[in-house]
């Protein structure tokens, strides 16, 4: 008899050492518990460290309070200028209120996930696609505030949004490349066009300084030839300047000047009335005879020309006579 009530005590304390080992639990340090007691929340929220619950009543609930690292998948959109991209993005957040993480949403990690996608979808229409290349920093604030208004009463702080990638169509990436290598040929010219324009002004000054000293554009053309000749071509292009040339024609121009202030003229004076050529020259430079105009047939300006007598008309050869009709 009392070897059955002594098994039956060891018995009893075994399964009440079970009942109380079966409601201890460990919370760790990250983690925070949220006890819901018959189905009812219980106020406090239980600390890292250990803890009891009455096992089948009491259901402890553990929520991680760390940062949370979500990928947000990749959604395709247009853009405010009707451009067809395909934007991914990735969002960091923790809890902040576990009893609200646990009572408020039924799952906060898939609530957070879709808000984030639908909010990605949402900047997409309203951004045009050079923001969402170079001005992420304000589409990653907007897309911040839009998933963390909802979450606030999820007991969801987000710390931080950042768009990964954005991908473009094939015809979309040539087109901007047309359009990068078009700007850059632009300025190009355009810096050509200027460098132009300053050298002209040199050019212009250095012609001025030139044309005050004709020599420095003379030691100007022999620096070109020795410049050249550097080179050692088998042709060598001797440039001619045509102030040169106006040189020589100015120098030719003087002595006709001064030939024609000596003598307006090139007779001779005249014998009895006549007057005579000046020698001429031959084709080989030698000066041709002269020929003295005769005395006796001279004719003076004062004695009137007498018309010369008409010459009879030559009699027409037989062969040019006309055939006689007999």
């Amino acid at each position: 008899m009392v070897e059955g009530l002594v098994i039956a005590l060891v018995a009893v304390l075994c399964a009440g050492a079970l009942y109380v080992a079966s409601g201890a639990r460990v919370i760790r340090q990250y983690e925070r518990g949220v006890v819901l007691r018959l189905g009812r929340l219980r106020d406090d929220v239980r600390l890292p460290g250990f803890t009891m619950v009455v096992p089948g009543i009491d259901r402890l609930r553990k929520v991680n309070m760390q940062i949370v690292t979500m990928p947000v998948p990749a959604q395709d959109g247009i853009t405010r200028d009707n451009v067809t991209v395909r934007v991914d993005a990735v969002i960091y957040f923790k809890v902040v209120d576990p009893t609200n993480a646990v009572i408020a949403v039924e799952d906060y990690r898939f609530a957070v996930s879709q808000m984030a996608q639908t909010s990605l979808r949402s900047i997409i229409g309203k951004s045009d696609l050079d923001d969402l290349l170079s001005n992420r920093e304000k589409l990653n604030q907007g897309l911040e505030v839009m998933i963390d208004s909802p979450a606030v009463s999820w007991g969801v702080q987000i710390d931080r949004v950042e768009i990964k990638d954005v991908s473009l169509p094939e015809t979309m990436k040539r087109s901007m490349a047309r359009q990068a290598e078009a700007d850059r040929e632009r300025r190009a010219r355009v810096i050509n066009a200027d460098a132009e324009l300053q050298a002209s002004k040199k050019l212009a000054q250095a012609a001025g300084e030139m044309s005050a000293q004709p020599a420095a554009l003379q030691l100007r053309l022999l620096q070109t030839v020795v410049a050249v000749a550097a080179e050692k071509n088998s042709t060598l292009v001797l440039p001619f300047p045509v102030e040169l040339l106006r040189f020589l024609e100015r120098a030719q121009q003087q002595p006709a000047v001064e030939g024609a202030g000596t003598g307006r003229t090139g007779r001779q004076p005249s014998v009895n009335g006549a007057t005579t050529q000046p020698p001429s020259s031959s084709g080989d430079g030698s000066p041709l005879p002269e020929t003295e105009a005769p005395l006796s047939g001279t004719r003076t300006s004062e004695e009137p020309a007498v018309p010369p007598a008409p010459t009879p008309p030559a009699a027409p050869s037989s062969a040019e006579q006309p055939f006689a009709h007999h």
